[in-house]
C-alpha cells in the first residue's frame, strides 16, 4: 500500500495552489524595489515589472505530475484535459489550473479506529464518531462493535473532482449504511466468527455498486472486517457463551472421533460375521448334497443286492464305531459268555 507523505493541506499530494495575487506582491515588495532603482525613472520599473512578470508566468507555467498521478486541467474553471506524469507546462496566471489526482495509488478509510500520522482528512472519521460508526444491530437483535477497513482507488479523476461533492467523505458514508445493512442480516454468532469472509464480500459488492451509481469515480479494492465485539457491558456473558460453544463443538469433536473409531471397526466385523455364516450355509448344504447324493448311492446298490449290501453298511459302521470305544465286552448272544480276552483297539498286552 502506498504512504500518504504529503502535506497535511493536501491529501492527494496535488499542485493546488492558486498563483499569489500580482499587485499585492508588487505592493509588498515597492519599497525593495525602490531602494534597488537608481534615480527611481519610469523605464526602471517597467524593465523590474516586466522581468518579474516574465519570472513570475514561468513559474506558474511550469508544474510536475508524479508518477502514481494524473494532472486534470482547467481553464477559468472549465475542465479541459488530463495530463500523464512527468513535466508539463500551462497558462500562466492563473488561466489554467492542474489538480492533481493520484490514480495508481491505494487509499484507505478506516471506521472504528484511526492510524497515528494519517495525513488524509477522510482516512479516519472524527474523534467522537469511533463509537458510534462501530455500533450496530445484528440480524437476531444483538449488539456487536464492528471495526473494518475500505481500500479503494480513484478510477476515474474527472468524476472524482467534478461529479460528486466531497467524494471521500461520501464513500464513508455508503461504507457504514451498506456495513450497517449486511450485518443486519446475519445473527451475531456469524458476524464474529464464521461469516467474516461473506460479510466482507458482500460488502464489497454493494459499496462498488453504489460508487458506480453515484459516478462518484472510485473503484473498491478491498473490505477487510477487523476486530469484532460485543459491547462492554455484556462482554463477558459473550465470552462465557463462546467459550460454551467451543466447549459443545470440542465434546461434538470427540464423539465423532469415537464414532469413527467405533462404527467402521463394528461394519468390519459385521461383514466378517456374514461371510462367515455365508461360508457355513454352503459347507452345510454341500455337506448335505453330498450325503444326499451317497445315500442314493448305497439305496442303489441295496435295490440290487440287499443282504450284502446291509452286511457291508453294517461292518463299515462297525469299523468307524468301536476303534473310538475303549472299553469293549463282547457277549456270544447263543452261549451268553464273556469273551475273557479280545485285543480290538491295536494295543499289546492291554485287557479289555
Amino acid at each position: 500500500m502506498s504512504q500518504n507523505n504529503d502535506p497535511p493541506g493536501d491529501p492527494w499530494g496535488g499542485n493546488n495552489k492558486s498563483p499569489p495575487d500580482l499587485e499585492r506582491f508588487l505592493t509588498q515588495n515597492f519599497d525593495h524595489l525602490k531602494k534597488l532603482l537608481p534615480g527611481g525613472s519610469p523605464a526602471s520599473f517597467f524593465i523590474i515589472f516586466v522581468i518579474i512578470l516574465s519570472g513570475f508566468s514561468v513559474w506558474t507555467a511550469i508544474y510536475t505530475v508524479p508518477s502514481d498521478s494524473v494532472a486534470v486541467v482547467q481553464r477559468f474553471g472549465k475542465y479541459v484535459h488530463e495530463v500523464p506524469p512527468g513535466l508539463h507546462l500551462k497558462f500562466p496566471l492563473g488561466i489554467d489550473a492542474a489538480t492533481i489526482v493520484p490514480v495508481k495509488r491505494q487509499l484507505k478509510q478506516e471506521f472504528g479506529f484511526s492510524t497515528p500520522g494519517a495525513t488524509d482528512p477522510y482516512q479516519t472519521s472524527r474523534t467522537y464518531d469511533h463509537g458510534r460508526e462501530t455500533q450496530m444491530v445484528t440480524g437476531d437483535l444483538n449488539a456487536a462493535l464492528v471495526e473494518w477497513v475500505v481500500q479503494y482507488r480513484i478510477s476515474n479523476p474527472v468524476k472524482f473532482l467534478f461529479e460528486v461533492r466531497e467524494p471521500s467523505e461520501t464513500l464513508r458514508y455508503v461504507s457504514e449504511s451498506v456495513m450497517r445493512e449486511v450485518v443486519g442480516d446475519r445473527t451475531v454468532d456469524e458476524v464474529i466468527t464464521v461469516g467474516r469472509q461473506d460479510i466482507e464480500s458482500e460488502a464489497l459488492t454493494k459499496m462498488q455498486e453504489l460508487s458506480t451509481k453515484y459516478a462518484m469515480g472510485l473503484s473498491i479494492d478491498q473490505v477487510q472486517l477487523k476486530n469484532i465485539n460485543p459491547p462492554k457491558p455484556v462482554q463477558e456473558s459473550f465470552n462465557e457463551v463462546n467459550q460454551a460453544q467451543q466447549e459443545k463443538e470440542k465434546l461434538i469433536n470427540e464423539a465423532r472421533r469415537d464414532y469413527n473409531k467405533v462404527i467402521p471397526l463394528a461394519l468390519g466385523e459385521k461383514d466378517q460375521r456374514i461371510r462367515e455364516a455365508d461360508g457355513y450355509r454352503l459347507k452345510r448344504i454341500n455337506e448335505a448334497e453330498g450325503d444326499a447324493a451317497r445315500f442314493n448311492a448305497l439305496y442303489a446298490e441295496y435295490i440290487k443286492a440287499p443282504e450284502v449290501t446291509k452286511r457291508r453298511i453294517y461292518i463299515e459302521t462297525m469299523q468307524e464305531v468301536l476303534p473310538k470305544v475303549r472299553s469293549k465286552i463282547i457277549i456270544d448272544e447263543q452261549t451268553s459268555n464273556f469273551l475273557p480276552l479280545l485285543n480290538l483297539d491295536g494295543k499289546t498286552g492291554g485287557k479289555q
